[in-house]
């Protein structure tokens, strides 16, 4: 009874840090990285990871950047003659 909630512990403390590593791998960042650091501080490296996701996300140079790489690629996949659905 005591190693199955020991078992069970284990395996809900290891989803943040996978979890973590995930994101931080999706946006460009080491995934053994933040890994290590969700296993070391698991509650406050997830927080921290999205707060530097917020941040990037919120930059309006990255803002601008993201809308002009729509355009090009809505400008080249017309230029082929593909139709895209429009983001809106």
């Amino acid at each position: 009874m005591f190693i199955d909630i020991i078992l069970a512990f284990l395996c809900a403390l290891s989803f943040l840090p996978l979890t973590t590593g995930y994101c931080a791998y999706s946006y460009g960042r080491s995934f053994w990285l933040w890994f290590a650091l969700g296993c070391v501080l698991p509650i406050v490296s997830f927080f921290l990871l999205f707060a530097l996701l917020y941040r990037k996300e919120m930059d309006r140079g990255e803002q601008l950047l993201a809308e002009a790489k729509a355009i090009l690629a809505a400008d080249e996949a017309e230029a082929r003659g593909v139709k895209i659905k429009d983001e809106e």
